[in-house]
């Protein structure tokens, strides 16, 4: 059977086939330790798993639910960019509750780009921008962020690239083949941690109203490692040209919950709900009315959660010290984004030397973009014991590379 053409060049996600692999050495007794993935170990507060225990005894509540998702989680995600962000929503017009806001990714793409459509997509990135502009027929144009910059995108490039395709778009005798039509943008950035300023967030505004670019901002590590949580949608004339999402896998550990949002102007809300409306029945309500509770937590839950990654984050920057990695120590999320020393290749050299002589995943940079290949990722989403045997572990790795070293000159 032919696969669709959609799914040409579309590979299996990363880490889909890298855990696989980590299954595949575990199985041999190699014992990995996985500090690749932002998948929390922590769980959700303990009101929140009572809140859904005590929901689904109840006989009534596992029916279809609304495409719109239930009165109060819309509520519930209102008042928190209220509490957090300063941004007033009207929780009946302009959010949507997701299956996990990595859906509303897929959702806003085939909402709004056609065939050939460009959408400017972060190199580092999320690599799942690209594979969903290019599964919904769009075309990828990155823009490269550089540490120089403050891995903030450079405004002149991105005029160039309009300006470039408006030409293009002139001459195809109004096809509409090659309009700039979406932006991806992420901040705090993932990979590299990087925060954002107001300044920034203003010029992303005036860039999506000037060229008529719809700017969909993806902010689900506002919270991690951030006393300043941030939204878009708090710049002034940010709704004429800016829809957020927004998830609960982060901040609330709830990843496996699949619970996110999509946040903005009413019309564009209306529209992915068009299309979202087609792909899922709703979720069920015990997680929604979970999820509502979540998003009540007071600043002592986000202040716990942190006070953890704090300090894993110190054995981290240990872990990246040993490996001679030139890092940042104020990024901020649940990852630490590192350059490598000059003796690797690359990262996946770097990450496969760990990998199979310490028994220890780290991420390489590469699989976020060109950009990200002089660099490896590291996540904090693993105790402190197992990033103690971690270093533990690399430095065992790196004496016996010193012996053979020695061993060799002699």
């Amino acid at each position: 059977m032919k696969t669709a053409k959609r799914l040409d060049g579309i590979g299996e996600y990363y880490f889909s086939q890298k855990l696989r692999e980590i299954e595949g050495l575990n199985r041999q007794g190699k014992n990995i330790i996985n500090l690749g993935i932002g998948s929390p170990d922590l769980p959700p507060h303990p009101d929140v798993i009572r809140v859904l225990q005590e929901e689904s005894a109840k006989p009534n509540v596992h029916a279809y639910q609304s495409y719109k998702g239930s009165p109060v989680l819309r509520n519930a995600i209102a008042a928190w960019y209220q509490q957090w962000y300063g941004v007033e929503l009207n929780p009946e017009s302009e959010i949507l509750p997701l299956i996990g806001s990595k859906e509303g990714i897929m959702h806003i793409c085939m909402t709004y780009l056609d065939e050939g459509d460009i959408a400017l997509v972060p190199n580092p990135g999320y690599p799942t921008y690209r594979s969903a502009v290019k599964l919904a027929g769009g075309a990828c144009v990155e823009y490269e962020l550089k540490k120089e910059n403050s891995w903030y995108p450079d405004f002149e490039e991105l005029e160039k690239v309009v300006a470039a395709a408006n030409g293009q778009q002139a001459g195809s005798q109004g096809s509409g083949r090659g309009t700039v039509k979406l932006m991806w943008v992420n901040y705090p950035h993932m990979p590299t941690g990087q925060l954002p300023d107001r300044a920034l967030f203003e010029k992303l505004v005036a860039f999506g109203n000037k060229h008529q670019v719809l700017i969909c901002h993806d902010n689900p590590y506002s919270f991690i490692l951030n006393e300043r949580p941030m939204s878009l949608l708090s710049i002034p004339g940010a709704r004429d040209t800016v829809i957020e999402l927004n998830s609960l896998s982060k901040s609330q550990n709830m990843a496996g919950w699949r619970v996110g949002t999509l946040s903005g102007a009413k019309d564009r809300i209306d529209e992915v709900l068009r299309f979202k409306s087609n792909m899922d029945s709703g979720m069920f309500l015990p997680v929604q009315l979970a999820a509502a509770k979540a998003l009540s937590l007071g600043k002592d839950w986000y202040d716990s959660v942190n006070d953890v990654y704090r300090e894993r984050r110190i054995k981290v920057f240990e872990l990246l010290e040993l490996l001679g990695g030139d890092f940042d120590k104020a990024q901020v999320g649940m990852f630490v984004w590192a350059g490598i020393p000059a003796k690797y290749k690359d990262g996946f050299d770097l990450s496969d030397q760990v990998l199979y002589g310490a028994g220890v995943f780290i991420t390489p940079g590469g699989i976020f973009g060109k950009a990200g290949e002089g660099y490896i990722r590291v996540s904090l989403c693993s105790s402190g014991e197992k990033l103690q045997e971690s270093i533990d572990r690399v430095k065992a790795l790196l004496r016996g590379a010193k012996s053979t070293e020695s061993v060799i000159n002699n």
